[in-house]
């Protein structure tokens, strides 16, 4: 399953040293507007302690993570959804995303200009908000009609519940709440679907703070921006994007010292990555063995069948059921026939509802 965060902002406010630090590729990043034209996208693997482990048990010969696509869209400016700056083509770019995280500069320092020419981060996310939401409302504007006049006509069902769902959202926008805080019904949300709306895209809030700041209590801009995504329950990750494009450079050692130094348990990133996990509602599960270990993404919820397909369309097609461990117990036991000893090891069903750290094997028969 694929997952694709975009690292939105304003101009300057460290989006590409930002992604750089991601998937420690050497972009652009200027001090200047428009560095990014085209949306710069890389693939970084997902850190989890629990793969190191499996890799020690079983030695396998290939070991495969998790891993992200994270798209670094270039620089918004008021006015975009008219078109200024690079407009719609840069929202275009964040409706293929899945996630947005939203880059906001929370340090002052004279030499890094601007935009608005002072730093603000409560004015920063309104621009970028406002751009947002008039996109999403001219969609709705332009839909809204036509739909409405076909649903008072035919009655047909899905009419009648896409105007319901136009209308509320319609509403909502003009009252300045965004599109993710609506409670949808599962027929609204099916066919919302294909309108890709902005808003409705699940956000973090990326404060970069200045390295002088990492691991101190929040600066006044940082508590400005947890206060405006409480409102919204957006969660709010701080890191200081220099240093983590610095980290990034580093081997595992010297990631540690340098992390030990600077008085932080785990990096930036690390954060960033668990955040995102958390607002898509995601969770892993693994398959293991000496010729591959591996991790798979799925959406929490899931069941075997759904999350068999995940690795195959024939393993779901053909689903007879799951032998399934947690990585818990098999930590515990310190292998799977001891786990299966213990009376721990499971047969489950098409029906069972897929857990995080779910060790499994799949049986199926096409």
């Amino acid at each position: 399953m694929s997952l694709t965060a975009g690292i939105v902002g304003l101009p300057n406010v460290g989006k590409s040293t930002l992604f750089n630090a991601i998937t420690n590729q050497k972009i652009l990043a200027e001090n200047y507007l428009f560095a990014t034209i085209e949306p710069n996208v890389g693939i970084v693997t997902v850190p989890d302690e629990r793969m190191d482990k499996l890799r020690e048990m079983y030695t396998p010969e290939r070991f495969i993570p998790t891993s992200y696509e994270f798209t670094d869209i270039a620089g918004l400016v008021k006015g975009a959804s008219q078109g200024e700056g690079l407009g719609n083509k840069f929202l275009s770019h964040i409706r293929e995303v899945d996630a947005i995280v939203e880059v906001v500069r929370c340090f002052d320092d004279g030499k890094i200009i601007h935009v608005d020419g002072s730093v603000d981060p409560i004015r920063d996310i309104e621009t970028i908000n406002l751009e947002l939401a008039i996109s999403d409302l001219e969609t709705i504007n332009n839909r809204l009609e036509r739909v409405a006049k076909k649903a008072r006509t035919t009655k047909n069902k899905d009419d009648l519940i896409e105007v319901e769902a136009l209308e509320k959202s319609k509403k909502s926008l003009e009252s300045n709440v965004p599109l993710r805080q609506i409670e949808y019904t599962e027929d609204e949300r099916r066919i919302l679907k294909s309108y890709s709306f902005l808003t409705i895209k699940p956000i973090i809030y990326l404060a970069n703070i200045s390295e002088s700041e990492l691991g101190k209590e929040d600066n006044d801009y940082v508590k400005k921006v947890k206060e405006y995504a409480s409102k919204e329950n957006a969660k709010v990750v701080s890191l200081c994007a220099k240093v983590e494009e610095e980290l990034s450079e580093l081997d595992v050692d010297d990631k540690k010292e340098m992390l030990e130094a600077l008085g932080l348990e785990e990096s930036g990133l690390n954060k960033l990555i668990k955040a995102t996990y958390d607002i898509l509602g995601l969770a892993t599960y693994f398959t293991v063995g000496k010729d591959e270990v591996r991790a798979w993404t799925f959406k929490k919820g899931m069941n075997a069948k759904k999350c068999a397909g995940i690795i195959h369309t024939d393993f779901e097609k053909g689903f007879i059921r799951a032998e399934v461990i947690s990585y818990s117990d098999l930590i515990e036991q310190g292998s799977e026939l001891k786990v299966k000893e213990a009376g721990k090891s499971r047969l489950e069903g098409k029906d069972y509802i897929m857990q995080d750290g779910d060790i499994c094997h799949f049986r199926f028969n096409v």
